[in-house]
């Protein structure tokens, strides 16, 4: 899906640039989602996207990142998981992208690897204004926690279109799908708690040798 279609079939957005805040609603005849995200938050998180893996993974990424989330998705779910999965990541990275206004001052740039008992996952995340997704992930099986495992790479290139980041994610080994997943998602929230924070050295410049972002 390109952004033109994205812009056309979203219905509201509102921006709190002071707070870095930002509500975003997508209405398409496949599903309904909206988003709201406060970046300095505390990990506070609603979630309900009738995907429950999908919600028990965004938590994560709250939890871990800090971030007040709240996602609401009614999708046809009676069709599959995939309209629903890609759209709200999509919406997700599209508050994110609204959440950093002009993306100045910004860290930037931000990593983290996280184990999960047997697993260990990496991510790697640059604000750059530019979408690019990489993903390495093997999997065990077809679904975890009822989701389909092809769909979690989906997630990652869905929300770097719309969040206008680079986004480089890895399990490097594990045997348990359910935890690979898991540290996944955790290592993708702190990855972009360090990359969405705040740098006072930079003195709100923007962090890039082009000036723009």
């Amino acid at each position: 899906m390109d952004e033109q279609q994205l812009e056309t079939e979203t219905t509201g957005t509102s921006v709190d640039a002071l707070a870095r805040q930002a509500r975003v609603k997508r209405t398409t005849e496949e599903t309904d989602v909206s988003v709201a995200l406060t970046l300095e938050g505390t990990g506070r998180h609603e979630i309900a996207t009738g995907v429950g893996f999908l919600d028990h993974l965004l938590a994560h990424v709250a939890v871990h990142g800090l971030f007040d989330l709240e996602v609401q998705a009614d999708g046809d779910l009676h069709v599959d998981a995939h309209h629903t999965v890609e759209d709200v990541a999509l919406v997700l990275g599209q508050a994110f992208d609204q959440a950093l206004g002009d993306r100045a001052g910004l860290v930037r740039v931000g990593a983290a690897y996280v184990p999960m008992d047997e697993s260990l996952a990496f991510v790697a995340v640059d604000l750059s204004g530019r979408p690019y997704a990489v993903t390495d992930l093997a999997w065990s099986g077809t679904r975890v926690g009822g989701l389909p495992v092809t769909l979690i790479p989906h997630v990652m290139e869905s929300f770097s279109i719309t969040a206008r980041a680079n986004v480089h994610a890895r399990v490097l080994y594990g045997r348990d799908d359910h935890h690979k997943a898991e540290a996944l998602f955790k290592a993708l929230g702190r990855a972009l708690d360090q990359a969405t924070r705040r740098d006072p050295r930079r003195a709100g410049a923007i962090p890039s040798t082009k000036g723009t972002l």
